[in-house]
């Protein structure tokens, strides 16, 4: 398969407009996504280029408007791709997300379709304060009937992000700031990455990480200095938080026998929350040892670095936690 770098921001460009040309249905949606610019982190650039304000549409400021168009728009038959610049704008149209998007495919005893792909930043670490910096993927993971994806690298953006257009409910995928800059192999042309399956970054023998976004990366380095400890790690990434793949999770804990969760999303219901549930209920007797999460702390995101980088994990904090879980 042939490749091409590209950047985080390029891989999801990218692959929309491979969308864009397979299928007619297929449009873009949301503020300042069209012109030069590309939206605020350039990722509808590409697709821009490419077809135009035609089937790039810029809105109003106005998230209500945004989201409760698209999902008029995919009750009739269209595949809009919508973005929510950060997902902490969310809460403007909750209503339109929780009680529409999320619901409709259901209470219409599947009459109608939700082929709907609602793209946000989210993540902290870049000074954005606590309006711009939340992971919320926990709030969101706990509707039901929505798809929640969240990629690490820019070929699985591209993959996810491809599949979640295909996908005919509602997918919310999130973006982290700080990965569209990052540089990747990513495939040409069509290129899938199934939703609920997940990924082993790292094999290891002697603790699980599992973790997902940019958590990985950090998670990954940890890996890196604990083998100089002596320590054998192996790292999941989830990839996508529902549908969840317990399966592999339960697998590396198997091999394992010990488990530390990763997320920058404060620690209260975060979902690694749920991924502890997962092991009490059908992985206890796998375990040699609790288990341990290291995550952002309980607060509103601090404007500061040096605080903003004290409320969230590294892999300073990361290889800590494995160190004490091992004693």
């Amino acid at each position: 398969m042939k490749t091409s770098v590209m950047t985080f921001s390029q891989a999801i460009g990218d692959g929309i407009v491979v969308e864009m040309e397979r299928d007619p249905n297929v449009y873009v949606a949301g503020e300042d996504v069209w012109g030069a610019r590309g939206g605020n982190f350039l990722v509808t650039k590409a697709p821009y280029e490419k077809f135009g304000p035609a089937r790039v549409l810029d809105t109003p400021i106005s998230e209500t408007a945004i989201l409760g168009h698209a999902v008029g728009a995919a009750m009739v038959g269209l595949r809009p791709i919508v973005e929510i610049m950060f997902v902490d704008f969310m809460g403007v149209c909750f209503d339109e997300l929780m009680n529409q998007a999320a619901k409709l495919r259901y209470m219409t005893g599947g009459q109608v379709d939700m082929p709907l792909v609602i793209r946000c930043a989210d993540g902290a670490g870049l000074g954005a304060a606590a309006q711009h910096s939340q992971s919320l993927e926990g709030l969101l993971t706990h509707i039901p009937g929505l798809k929640v994806v969240c990629a690490s690298t820019p070929a699985e953006a591209k993959g996810l992000l491809t599949s979640a257009v295909r996908d005919d409910n509602p997918v919310v995928f999130l973006e982290h700031k700080g990965l569209y800059g990052l540089e990747g192999d990513v495939p040409e042309g069509e290129h899938l990455v199934p939703l609920g399956k997940a990924d082993v970054k790292r094999e290891g023998a002697d603790v699980t990480i599992v973790t997902w976004s940019a958590m990985v990366h950090e998670a990954l380095r940890a890996a890196q200095l604990l083998s100089g400890d002596g320590v054998d790690v192996e790292v999941v990434d989830l990839r996508s938080l529902v549908p969840l793949d317990t399966a592999t999770i339960l697998e590396s804990v198997g091999k394992t026998h010990r488990v530390v969760i990763v997320h920058e999303a404060a620690r209260t219901c975060g979902f690694g929350a749920e991924v502890s549930a997962l092991m009490a209920d059908e992985g206890f007797d796998l375990l040699d040892a609790p288990v341990r999460r290291v995550t952002g702390l309980d607060t509103p995101i601090p404007f500061s670095p040096p605080l903003e980088a004290e409320c969230l994990p590294n892999a300073d904090k990361i290889r800590a936690a494995v160190v004490a879980g091992l004693n």
